[in-house]
């Protein structure tokens, strides 16, 4: 079964800086790609050096002349994420595009990060969260679009307010929704934090629907010696155009909620079950509407960040 391949319209982004966190492979190359073939200064800061440079290299191949450099980032280490922030500050260059797309899904037992949280809930989210505050006077001079990249998993389960750390009885999909609310709903944070305080940050989200990427494929650093059993079903049906995307589509909704000139609030495929197809604007997922909710995510991320680094880190 031929591939019906979709695309969306990006507009100039020469002179515009973009970093976009999680590029070196899958969605996030995909994204770093569009971006760099639309005129952006790309920055892909990243953990793993080698397949950073290859990422690099592949965005050269594809776009001849394109700009893109790498950074050192490791989200689940909050001096990490601070020394990042540092680096980009003391370049002074505005960022007008941020690209929070890095993650970690369902490693199969309970991990922790530098900083001592679950290591889902500390990378998803408040690695990103600590990233969003460290450049925040760079956002603000670009006047940034901020996408966040959530999950379909966002529309299933809760957080665990009880438990944000999942130590007394670890559930990793569980954990991985927890991560993914939260981080949609700092999402919706920033932008009603911006408006009311006038920072000029327009604030979206997106997710991917399902794609064959690396996030369920053998992982050595979170443990996971195989492929997880469910990849091989999402490339096998990816392959033949059936339900699923590929990383190439799974990279539009982003795409679009970073660039559209007149934004919505939240994108991705717009197939059946919103799994594949080509990206447009979707309703809320109902576990995200609740602004309260969001205010408190803030403010305890804020409390954990604010921990994390006073604490130092506690290992794995």
């Amino acid at each position: 079964m031929a591939r019906k391949e979709f695309d969306v319209e990006v507009p100039d982004l020469t002179g515009k800086r973009a970093v976009v966190t999680g590029g070196s492979d899958g969605v996030g190359l995909g994204i770093a790609r569009r971006l760099a073939a639309a005129g952006a200064e790309v920055v892909l800061p990243v953990r793993n050096h080698r397949k950073g440079s290859e990422a690099v290299a592949a965005i050269l191949r594809q776009v001849p002349g394109a700009q893109v450099s790498l950074r050192t980032l490791d989200l689940s280490s909050l001096e990490s994420v601070a020394a990042l922030g540092e680096t980009l500050l003391a370049e002074d260059v505005p960022v007008h595009v941020l690209v929070n797309n890095a993650g970690v899904m369902t490693p199969p037992r309970r991990m922790t990060t530098a900083d001592g949280f679950e290591l889902q809930f500390g990378t998803n989210h408040l690695g990103h969260f600590a990233l969003v505050r460290h450049l925040l006077p760079l956002l603000k001079a670009g006047r940034a679009r901020v996408t966040s990249q959530i999950s379909v998993a966002a529309d299933f389960h809760a957080i665990n307010w009880d438990d944000l750390n999942w130590e007394r009885s670890y559930h990793g999909p569980k954990a991985y929704s927890q991560s993914k609310i939260a981080f949609g709903l700092f999402g919706l944070e920033l932008a009603r934090r911006s408006a009311e305080e006038g920072w000029g940050i327009t604030s979206t989200l997106a997710h991917p629907g399902i794609a064959p990427t690396s996030l369920l494929a053998a992982r050595p650093e979170i443990d996971r010696a195989s492929d997880n059993p469910g990849v091989r079903l999402i490339r096998f049906l990816s392959a033949r155009g059936v339900l699923f995307g590929t990383a190439e589509s799974a990279a539009l909704p982003a795409v679009l909620a970073a660039t559209a000139p007149e934004p919505g609030v939240f994108y991705g495929p717009g197939g059946p079950r919103h799994l594949g197809g080509p990206p447009a604007e979707q309703a809320l997922y109902r576990r995200l509407r609740d602004a309260d909710e969001a205010r408190r995510v803030w403010e305890v991320s804020e409390e954990l960040v604010a921990t994390g680094l006073r604490a130092g880190g506690t290992g794995r």
